[in-house]
């Protein structure tokens, strides 16, 4: 019996009739009489008798229905199998983000993606922008998030999003009243930074030069999450990317845009030359809407 036989069966035990099974299949009523007709010649035995306009199973069809509807029930389970795994509902995906994306909107996407999807597992590693670079060159995860520069051939990039470092100050502090700070209104101020190793530390120095000030800077941090606590503790004013400060709670402390401001993009690395699974793809649009909805996107991109 080959697969179609299988199925013209199972629909006529369901249906009772030629007719009922062929609107099952979606087929014409001759085409199912023509299967049935070779699979009984080919068996050497009747499958079914006709009596009163219906078709009775024999005793060999009842003993072989057992088997045929456990056939289609693995057949029903692949196809829910399929669906789920094209509807990103099933299915395993580990990301990497620096340490403020990951702790950030990264954990939200990847916590409201999980919802409603029980057989999805997911890994989220917090990791510098070095260390997410080299995950994904050697695949170790299937994408990453990170700021630029990137500096890697191993990994195609796409932008993802562009932000700015923020001034994070206490409330309470003169330069909070005003809705943007000049970098030279910085001169006077005890500052904190991120040490020379850090990729943002460039674009700090960068722009302090280019506003011809050279503020003290009496800290230096590797993540922004330590500058950040030492301004809520009164060492100064934090140059420093402002995600943690909307992803936790910090009482007492803003942060407020430079003018300039000091940009950078962020963007998503995954290996060179791999394209998206399934869940991944799904994941990234995701990932996209909840950069929308907390503002951190623009409508349309």
């Amino acid at each position: 019996m080959n697969l179609r036989q299988f199925e013209v069966f199972h629909a006529i035990m369901r249906t009772g009739t030629v007719t009922g099974a062929a609107r099952l299949l979606n087929v014409t009523q001759p085409s199912v009489s023509t299967v049935l007709k070779h699979l009984e010649a080919q068996l050497r035995f009747r499958l079914f008798n006709r009596i009163g306009g219906r078709l009775q199973p024999t005793p060999e069809a009842q003993a072989l229905l057992p088997d045929i509807d456990a056939v289609f029930s693995r057949l029903a389970a692949v196809q829910r199998l399929t669906q789920d795994l094209a509807g990103g509902r099933l299915g395993t995906l580990s990301v990497a983000a620096a340490f403020p994306i990951a702790n950030g909107y990264m954990a939200r996407a990847v916590a409201s993606f999980l919802t409603g999807r029980p057989g999805m597992r997911m890994a989220l590693q917090s990791l510098t922008t070095p260390q997410v670079v080299d995950r994904v060159a050697s695949r170790e995860v299937e994408l990453g998030v990170v700021h630029e520069p990137v500096g890697s051939t191993e990994v195609d990039t796409e932008l993802l999003l562009r932000s700015a470092l923020a001034a994070v100050l206490p409330a309470t502090h003169p330069l909070a009243r005003l809705e943007r700070i000049p970098l030279a209104a910085l001169e006077d101020h005890p500052v904190i930074t991120y040490l020379p190793q850090n990729l943002f530390r460039f674009h700090v120095d960068k722009a302090l030069a280019e506003a011809g000030i050279s503020p003290r800077i009496v800290a230096q941090v590797t993540v922004s999450l330590t500058g950040i606590m030492l301004a809520r503790h009164g060492a100064g004013i934090a140059l420093v990317e402002p995600l943690m400060l909307r992803s936790l709670d910090f009482p007492g402390l803003v942060a407020r845009p430079l003018d300039p401001p000091v940009a950078f993009e962020t963007v998503l690395i995954r290996p060179r030359g791999t394209p998206d699974s399934t869940v991944l793809a799904r994941f990234v649009a995701h990932l996209r809407d909840v950069l929308r909805a907390e503002g951190l996107l623009p409508e349309g991109h």
